[in-house]
């Protein structure tokens, strides 16, 4: 691996392709963005486990501060491989360039930077994707949930459970209603993330239930599937 700290070239471990990888920003609460600081010394490694499993690297702003978690940074090889790219520490840079192209209202007298998307291309990706948006909707104590999902990925944040399912086949009746009971338990709402959609049942239990839907497109951007995630979207359900 080698090149400048931000935009590195890696190489596949498995079929030694060549790669440019860019970090990602993401948005820190005080409005900076923040990006992990690539490790020019370091190897990419094959990832062999489910994206569950893995450890998420905690990254401090450089002008507040603040930690927050956020997945390792990952890079998806056109011969199947999925690779995680090394980062140094978990210190970044102030990037001012994640709140260009406008701010959305939040609420009455404050605004909000742009939803500042990032590309899928791995199931790490799409957990990413679901952490940015549920930041940019508000919920700053993003973490990773105590307890593991049946399947996909649990995040949690104060009075609020979402799971985010990577996989290419539809979330399921059992998956939603699985992440209802969760989330009562918890006295938490709760919100569903699906690359690949949802069933019929599902959708129609997600209604009586009162649980937003999303599908993440390609682009890292959250599309609400039904009404209440509608409200969520727009601010008005919480």
């Amino acid at each position: 691996m080698c090149g400048m700290t931000e935009s590195l070239s890696v190489c596949c471990p498995a079929c030694r392709r060549e790669h440019l990888y860019t970090a990602p920003s993401f948005p820190c609460v005080c409005g900076a963005t923040v990006t992990p600081a690539l490790d020019r010394h370091g190897t990419a490694t094959a990832v062999t486990h489910a994206v569950g499993a893995e450890d998420w690297m905690s990254l401090r702003c450089a002008v507040c501060g603040r930690r927050d978690e956020w997945p390792y940074p990952e890079l998806g090889c056109p011969c199947g491989t999925v690779l995680r790219v090394p980062v140094t520490g978990g210190t970044t840079a102030p990037d001012t360039t994640g709140t260009a192209g406008g701010t959305r209202t939040a609420g009455p007298g404050t605004r909000r930077p742009r939803f500042p998307p990032v590309a899928i291309r791995t199931a790490r990706d799409a957990v990413t994707a679901a952490a940015l948006y549920l930041r940019w909707l508000g919920y700053r104590d993003l973490r990773r949930a105590d307890q593991r999902p049946p399947s996909g990925v649990g995040l949690a944040a104060r009075g609020l459970l979402a799971q985010v399912d990577p996989t290419v086949r539809p979330a399921s009746l059992r998956d939603v209603e699985c992440l209802w009971l969760t989330a009562m338990t918890e006295s938490a709402v709760c919100v569903y993330f699906s690359l690949a959609g949802y069933a019929g049942d599902a959708r129609a239990r997600a209604d009586d239930l009162g649980v937003p839907l999303f599908v993440l497109d390609l682009t890292g951007t959250a599309q609400p599937v039904n009404s209440l995630a509608d409200e969520l979207d727009g601010g008005t359900l919480r």
